[in-house]
């Protein structure tokens, strides 16, 4: 007989004692009360933690020998872990870090309730776990387009650098409702009382959907820069579910980071990438080690 999983999602924190079974799926399964398949289910798709003296890392392994004092940590949510994510493109491997295609709807990395589902995971199981990865910088669930991902902690703390100094050269596509008047301009308006500025350049309309398609580059950081800039003017990025009105698109969000490029530190030399069939019409500014943007940039 089959046993229905759960109707509501189980969150546990639970102390090893003495005397405990020692293998961490028959323990989970003797707490939690769940199916011991279930229970290894959630473990391999990440949604396990454990927690023993000061290091704190997901649990994968059914038969892992636990010991009293040891943490666990179990958020099982069946409708999440029956999930299936589109998966990303290695668009290059450089060793001390790799270039991503993230497509539409996919976590930058996990939560609590389990990792399958997000890029980062993905890229380890790509490299065969046989190489650590950390993320460097995050792009909006909803959002698709280029990510970096770093294998070594100096690639992922002199990146993460050039992300919080702006010295990383991002640009942007969407499609938007409607058309703006001029051909190129600039959005500088607050947000969240802080200045921000969004430069935009018109590459196609399309009148049969009053629509068009814009390149877009930001000069600050603000959260959900783009697409609320875009909203204020008038021109919401199509499939935006939370900013702008009369933009539905059955599509999803239809905002991509097309193009990165920078000086590499690890290389000492000027690198640029782009998404194949969606390269912007002019070269990403590649930005000198002095320039400095005021905040970490997002779309």
């Amino acid at each position: 007989m089959t046993i229905a999983p759960p109707a509501q999602p189980i969150q546990l924190k639970l102390t090893v004692p003495p005397g405990a079974s020692p293998l961490a799926a028959d323990f989970l399964a003797q707490a939690s009360g769940l199916a011991k398949a279930r229970v290894k289910n959630a473990m391999v798709k990440g949604a396990v933690l454990l927690k023993r003296g000061k290091t704190c890392k997901r649990l994968r392994r059914a038969t892992f020998a636990l010991q009293p004092g040891d943490i666990l940590k179990l958020a099982y949510d069946g409708e999440i872990l029956a999930r299936e994510a589109p998966n990303a493109t290695c668009l290059q491997d450089l060793k001390d870090y790799s270039v991503w295609i993230k497509p539409a709807g996919q976590l930058s990395q996990g939560n609590d309730f389990g990792d399958h589902c997000a890029l980062l995971r993905q890229a380890e199981l790509f490299f065969k776990s046989t190489r650590p990865v950390f993320l460097v910088h995050r792009l909006d669930r909803e959002a698709a387009g280029l990510m970096l991902v770093a294998h070594t902690r100096k690639a992922a703390a002199v990146l993460s650098a050039l992300f919080r100094d702006g010295r990383i050269s991002k640009v942007y596509q969407a499609d938007v409702l409607g058309c703006p008047t001029e051909p190129q301009g600039s959005i500088a308006a607050e947000l969240d009382g802080k200045p921000a500025r969004t430069d935009y350049r018109v590459l196609a309309t399309n009148s049969e959907q009053h629509s068009a398609t814009l390149e877009l580059i930001i000069h600050t950081g603000r959260r959900h820069q783009i697409r609320r800039h875009l909203a204020l003017i008038g021109h919401p990025v199509l499939g935006d579910p939370r900013y702008g009105t009369g933009n539905k698109n059955t599509a999803g969000l239809q905002l991509t980071a097309v193009a990165l490029s920078f000086v590499c530190p690890l290389r000492k030399r000027a690198v640029a990438f782009a998404v194949p069939g969606a390269a912007p019409q002019v070269e990403p500014t590649v930005i000198s080690p002095q320039r400095k943007a005021s905040n970490f940039v997002a779309p």
